[in-house]
């Protein structure tokens, strides 16, 4: 009989006066349920298994289905569309001994069918609004095709663009990147995970796996407290205190201590400071991978470590699965442990309504409906647009490249990114269906149909074949613009695709100064997943745009750059090397007993590259310009439980109406320990038409001045502070106060 033990698991609640439908009994619900399971079925709650349609690694079991029907696998990722995951929920509410449902977790990083910018480009709208609605929409998607969990929002912060994984973060400053972690919470579960379209989020990966040492993924990572509290846990507590649902463990030892079983950071921190409540699970088989970091003697001790340490879920691993038991007969863990973790893996099901309605999110004309739908391709585009920095735009031959207003005559789009659908996606895809992207050749096409394209490859983005030189020359010569699509393949970058040299791969660069010898006019359309090393780019072509990948509608996006339909306002959220030497390089860095001094050898620097980037934290130009004037403070002293109002005019000076970031830094001059030369604080994003004026106000508080001192107390120092503000880390206006707390 259909749903045969979830009705008789309800029935015998109601009976006892505990209904799953009223919220406020899901105490008294999750005792009852939890009375009735046995050891085996409470460790297949904190168990989750692939179903084998798509994995990140090995994979460990493939006879899932047989465990989800004897209890002893409670959750599923990488499972979806609703006639797949209703199969595998019938078998769990109707086949198990107790008909708890499943729950469907996938990693939904930037869109689900429908796929949106890579989260570091849409991170440079630093519009949270945007984010937060594709987050939503994003779920809206995801929950329509039966996923009710997603492995997202990842909110490491990085300052190594070797580390392929900053495609799928915010950059490298912990304030704009915690407000982006607050905006994809919001925008995943809305307040209100009993919704059918909204969605459990995951904040990953706890904690500092993004500052590996040389950048290679996976590997160690060594910090003070200082720095990591700084720079890395703000964004993690920003989530944690907008009530984000799950917390992904990372794969990195942390100060000789795998976070996986690493009880500083699950315990202290996460549980004790912060009072999460939800629940923790492993990355992928990240408990078993603390055998050959040389932290538990083998998977059975490491599975100890996990629990011990606060691990709720099992990730792939089948370590609970294999030795929990064991080691609770041993007496190396303690059942009051196995419960905390099962309650918590309960309570988040009973939050998602899956105890309500098993089948909530697997509604097959509500999948037609929304997968792929209009609403979510008019948002591709709006994202995509906004994600989009303009790095350079100088005169050929007396005028601006860019926009192209006028249609040319004939069009040479030169490059292994022109006509590709499937790299326009970027890292995790998801499910994207790629029939559906707009490549740059579609939507040149479409925004220039007078125009005659000429499209060649050029070369690949790997390998060493220039096979196709010869015909991309020929295309340029004959061509009255050229544009270059150039840049990463979507393997390129994500996890596991760390690059000691981040140029431009395969034979591009040749291929460019190939194409630029021919002297005709250049445009560069850039689609990486993370910031190149693109000096001679920056020297030598007139006009560069970075677009990152930018997902369903890139096409569309580009052309209506190119063309000025769309004038970018995107500004940049991860610093530019000049060369991989230089990294890492940050905006927020801290100065040296011996600063620079370019008459002074004896000075902070480098022999055969400049200090600075080659583009700034922050950075980003328009079609228009703007001009920052009159940067006023309403006082010149700060006292506890005052405010200071900052104001600067900011002009559109430019011919077209444009959006521009009007960003507010700080510096603290002298702490009880050193502190960075700037620290973003505040910004706005306003827009103007042209000869358009606005002031624009910032209130900066004692809050804003706070950081870890000498005795590691998070406070407020008395002293001199700097105010810098200005369109980006680099070109700034400076004002300065005083703060005194008596």
């Amino acid at each position: 009989m259909k749903l045969k033990h979830y009705v008789l698991i309800s029935l015998a609640l109601i009976i006892s006066g505990v209904s799953a439908q009223k919220p406020g009994k899901k105490e008294a619900f999750i005792d009852s349920l939890m009375n009735k399971m046995t050891l085996e079925e409470k460790i297949g709650q904190l168990t989750l298994f692939t179903s084998g349609w798509t994995t990140t690694g090995p994979s460990l079991k493939d006879d899932y289905k047989k465990d989800v029907i004897s209890g002893r696998c409670g959750n599923i990722f990488n499972a979806h569309t609703v006639e797949y995951n209703r199969e595998l929920q019938e078998m769990a509410v109707n086949e198990s001994r107790l008909g708890i449902p499943l729950m469907f977790g996938y990693d939904v990083i930037h869109g689900y069918k429908t796929i949106f910018p890579i989260p570091l480009a849409e991170a440079c709208s630093w519009d949270t609004e945007i984010i937060e609605k594709s987050a939503r929409l994003a779920a809206k998607e995801a929950t329509a095709a039966g996923l009710n969990w997603t492995f997202n929002p990842m909110v490491d912060i990085s300052r190594d663009p070797r580390w392929g994984r900053v495609a799928e973060g915010a950059g490298e400053d912990p304030y704009l990147a915690s407000l982006i972690a607050q905006a994809k919470v919001r925008g995943y579960q809305q307040d209100n995970l009993f919704s059918s379209q909204t969605m459990a989020a995951c904040m990953k990966h706890f904690a500092a796996y993004g500052a590996p040492e040389a950048g290679r993924d996976y590997n160690t990572v060594n910090m003070s407290e200082r720095r990591l509290r700084e720079l890395f846990l703000p964004p993690f507590k920003a989530a944690v205190d907008e009530g984000v649902a799950t917390v992904m463990t990372a794969f990195n030892e942390l100060n000789g201590i795998p976070a996986t079983g690493n009880e500083f950071l699950l315990k202290k921190i996460l549980r004790e400071e912060w009072d999460f409540d939800g629940m923790v699970v492993t990355d992928y088989t990240s408990i078993n991978e603390m055998v050959p970091h040389g932290y538990a003697r083998d998977e059975q001790h490491a599975g100890e470590l996990a629990l011990n340490a606060g691990v709720d879920m099992d990730m792939q691993g089948a370590v609970y699965y294999n030795h929990l038991k064991n080691s609770l007969e041993e007496g190396k863990v303690r059942m009051e442990n196995i419960n905390q973790s099962v309650r918590n893996v309960l309570s988040l099901k009973y939050d998602l309504g899956l105890f309500d309605d098993p089948y909530k999110y697997l509604d097959e004309e509500k999948e037609e409906e929304i997968v792929l739908s209009d609403e979510l391709k008019k948002h591709a585009l709006v994202s995509a647009r906004e994600s989009i920095v303009l790095l350079k735009n100088e005169k050929h031959k007396g005028s601006k490249l860019l926009p192209v207003k006028e249609t040319p005559e004939k069009i040479a789009l030169i490059g292994p990114l022109a006509h590709n659908r499937k790299d326009m996606t970027g890292t995790w895809w998801a499910s994207a269906d790629t029939a559906s992207i707009v490549t740059v050749k579609g939507g040149l096409e479409k925004q220039y149909p007078d125009a005659k394209i000429t499209t060649v490859f050029g070369c690949s983005t790997k390998g060493t074949g220039r096979e196709g030189f010869d015909e991309a020359i020929t295309a340029a010569e004959n061509a009255d613009l050229v544009i270059m699509a150039i840049g990463e393949n979507r393997l390129q970058s994500g996890e596991a695709a760390s690059r000691s040299d981040i140029d431009l791969p395969g034979q591009q660069k040749a291929l460019l100064k190939a194409v630029h010898k021919t002297g005709k006019p250049i445009i560069s359309v850039v689609m990486a997943g993370r910031p190149l090393t693109i000096t001679w780019m920056d020297e030598n072509i007139p006009a560069i745009i970075y677009a990152w990948h930018l997902g369903t509608r890139t096409g569309d996006v580009i052309a209506d750059v190119i063309s000025g339909e769309y004038n970018p306002s995107g500004k940049l959220v991860m610093t530019f090397p000049r060369n991989t030497g230089q990294i890492p390089i940050y905006y927020n860095a801290k100065n040296t007993g011996r600063p620079f001094d370019e008459d002074n050898k004896y000075t902070s620097k480098y022999l055969d590259v400049a200090n600075e980037p080659l583009y700034p934290f922050g950075y980003g130009l328009s079609y228009s310009e703007f001009e920052y004037a009159n940067l006023k403070l309403d006082k010149k002293q700060l006292d506890l439980g005052s405010e200071i109002h900052v104001s600067v005019e900011v002009e559109n000076t430019g011919e077209y109406t444009g959006q521009e970031v009007v960003q507010l830094y700080l510096r603290d001059e002298v702490g009880s320990v050193t502190r960075p030369v700037k620290e973003l604080k505040g910004f706005e994003k306003i827009s103007l038409k042209p000869g358009e004026q606005r002031t624009v106000h910032f209130t900066i508080d004692p809050e804003d001045l706070k950081f870890w001192n000498a005795d590691m107390k998070y406070t407020a120092e008395d002293g001199r502070f700097k105010v810098f503000v200005g369109t980006n880390s680099a070109n700034v206006l400076e004002s300065k106060f005083e703060y005194v707390a008596q």
